[in-house]
């Protein structure tokens, strides 16, 4: 078999394992043709399986997202100068469910995926640098200590033990101890990387982007400034979307997208409502012209993003329209 078979392979990432199946044109079905198999997922593994998707020159390998542990499998794959796209589980279900895939198992998704690699295409990207890693790995877990901080706070006061209180409040300044650590190693990672450094303070000289928005753009949207605004919404998941049906007209609503990115966006669109001349005059306009006070900050939290998409693109720092405008 060889790269003019236009082969698809989808790869179901395991902890300890690896299923493939390979789709090629005349074999519309992996199983029946007999290409899937298993591999470990260990070193070795991968190796052995990026040794033989070279042979093969696949079109696209598709995998989902899996909380990491697709990582070394992907800078394998690029490594050896395979296209290799990683897509959200949501998408890849979702896509099962439309083929009539309604069963589940680790062989089945990896057809599935073979199947979606084939007929949406969708687009390779090179997996991020070891410093954007570290990044995101810091600033994952500091989202995990404030949840922690949060739920034992809450905790603490309904406790009516003298002794369980005792411990949560040890167990809450050990958190809030650990927090500080893990931002002290956050300023550390950005301090050694001049890139992560311009584009904080690039970032940060937008009134109503903090800390905690600014890095989470960082960390969890590296198309920031290299993609279209509508691409860009489409992608964070802040651009309304058409609910209609034959004589039904429903409102435009937004779902999907990067979550996380979308919670640290609203915070920073509402404070940017209050203290950002462009954006308060627009939340205002919009709230003036009727538009409920949710839907105004939705659009300014697309305003605000397309606005940061185009100082990133153009490495341009804020300037407030006052200033441009005497």
């Amino acid at each position: 078999m060889n790269s003019t078979n236009k082969v698809h392979v989808g790869i179901d990432v395991c902890k300890a394992r690896l299923d493939v199946a390979l789709l090629a044109q005349e074999a519309q079905e992996a199983f029946s043709s007999g290409e899937a198999f298993t591999v470990a997922n260990d070193e070795e593994g991968i190796q052995t399986l990026a040794e033989k998707l070279r042979e093969i020159g696949p079109a696209l390998v598709v995998l989902k997202a899996t909380g990491g542990l697709e990582r070394p499998l992907v800078a394998a794959l690029f490594a050896s100068g395979i296209a290799c796209a990683v897509v959200n589980p949501r998408q890849a279900r979702d896509f099962a469910k439309a083929i009539g895939r309604l069963a589940k198992t680790d062989r089945i998704d990896a057809t599935v995926l073979a199947r979606f690699a084939e007929a949406v295409g969708p687009e390779p990207k090179a997996p991020p640098k070891d410093e954007a890693l570290e990044f995101q790995a810091i600033l994952a877990r500091r989202r995990q200590l404030i949840g922690m901080l949060v739920a034992e706070k809450n905790r603490l006061g309904s406790a009516s033990s003298k002794k369980v209180r005792s411990r949560l409040e040890v167990h809450i300044k050990w958190l809030e101890k650990e927090l500080a650590r893990v931002d002290r190693d956050l300023e550390e990672v950005i301090e050694a990387s001049p890139t992560f450094k311009e584009n904080e303070e690039l970032l940060r000289s937008v009134p109503g982007v903090g800390l905690v928005l600014c890095r989470t753009l960082l960390a969890e949207l590296p198309e920031l400034g290299s993609i279209s605004p509508r691409e860009l919404s489409s992608l964070v998941g802040v651009a309304p979307l058409n609910r209609d049906s034959g004589i039904f007209r429903g409102r435009r609503g937004v779902w999907g997208g990067r979550a996380r990115v979308r919670q640290a966006l609203y915070m920073g669109a509402l404070i940017a409502s209050r203290y950002n001349p462009l954006i308060k005059a627009f939340y205002e306009r919009l709230v003036a012209s009727g538009k409920p006070k949710k839907v105004a900050l939705v659009a300014c939290m697309r305003k605000l993003l397309t606005i940061l998409n185009a100082m990133m693109r153009d490495r341009t720092p804020w300037r407030c329209p006052h200033a441009l405008n005497s």
